[in-house]
């Protein structure tokens, strides 16, 4: 028997597993996403696993490797590691370290770079150079003092370097029985006050005829260490004193002031009349006194060359027959 109120019921229940289907296909939609995170994280891990594995595989096979290799490979890499090394200590003390005891051990290659020494005054033999001390690295000075620069006579043989100022001459005092020239006695009263026991700093620039080390010399700045900045010039000073005068002879040398700076610091000596300038002028400079003195060295050479052959067997005949007999 149809009811139509049945009818009414049973379309309403067809009507409703659509709206269930669409729940049960979200449901399904979250597990397939989380079984898929679920799967990469644990292929990640696995890779990263298989990772470390491989490094330590390579890292053991590198050790083995090493551990396989002849003793004398090892050796030879010790042995060029050691000598690069020494190499290179010895670089560092031989040009920051080693102590430049005399002239000779100036060589041509310091020369070259016209290299920067300090040292201590010992003695001035003349107005215009003066015996150094090399005191290279540390020290030398509180709070680090361990060496000490010599003072007797004996241990100062042969440990100095003779240095010759560049840039500026002074009169010449009395040597093998020359007459020394005006001013010269306190000229060198002026640079032993100034320098002798002092620490200087000598730029090393060529060697002169006298075997000695021709310098730019430098005093101590005031304030600021020397390796960081310069001091004034020494020959500057002494041109400004009035006790010397501008070298202005071949190979002159005058650092990083020239050659104009000394000429002005000259006139401004002469002007004010300083030192040998006190009567206004200078008789005879110190390279002319050199050039007379050398000039009549040459003429006694001579004379004395002559005298030898005049008193040879060809001197004797000649005073037994003169040609004018």
């Amino acid at each position: 028997m149809h009811l139509p109120w049945r009818q009414k019921q049973q379309a309403s229940e067809d009507a409703s597993p659509p709206s269930e289907q669409r729940g049960l296909g979200a449901r399904w939609s979250k597990d397939a996403l989380k079984t898929r995170v679920a799967t990469v994280q644990a292929n990640a891990k696995r890779t990263l696993e298989e990772y470390n594995v491989n490094v330590q595989h390579r890292l053991r096979a590198k050790a083995y490797e090493l551990a396989s290799r002849p003793v004398a490979y090892l050796v030879l890499s010790g042995f060029f590691l050691g000598s690069v090394s020494t190499l290179g200590a010895t670089f560092v003390y031989r040009r920051y370290f080693r102590r430049l005891r005399t002239a000779e051990w100036v060589t041509p290659d310091v020369l070259q770079r016209k290299r920067w020494v300090r040292g201590v005054v010992t003695s001035v033999g003349d107005a215009d150079n003066f015996r150094l001390y090399h005191t290279p690295g540390l020290g030398w000075r509180w709070p680090l003092k361990f060496r000490r620069v010599p003072i007797l006579s004996k241990e100062l043989k042969e440990q100095t370097i003779h240095i010759r100022i560049a840039g500026v001459d002074a009169p010449e005092g009395s040597h093998f029985g020359r007459q020394a020239q005006p001013y010269a006695v306190e000229a060198l009263a002026w640079l032993k006050d100034m320098i002798e026991g002092r620490i200087v700093y000598c730029q090393l620039v060529r060697r002169d005829q006298y075997s000695r080390i021709v310098s730019v010399v430098t005093l101590p700045p005031p304030l600021l260490p020397g390796w960081l900045t310069t001091g004034r010039s020494l020959a500057l000073e002494m041109i400004r004193a009035g006790t010397g005068l501008t070298y202005e002879q071949a190979g002159a040398e005058y650092g990083k002031y020239g050659k104009d700076e000394f000429l002005r610091a000259e006139a401004e000596s002469r002007v004010a009349r300083r030192g040998m300038w006190k009567h206004g002028t200078v008789g005879e400079t110190p390279a002319q006194y050199k050039r007379r003195y050398a000039q009549s060295g040459a003429d006694v050479e001579a004379q004395a060359q002559e005298n030898l052959k005049e008193g040879g067997p060809r001197g004797i005949l000649k005073r037994l027959w003169p040609q004018n007999s």
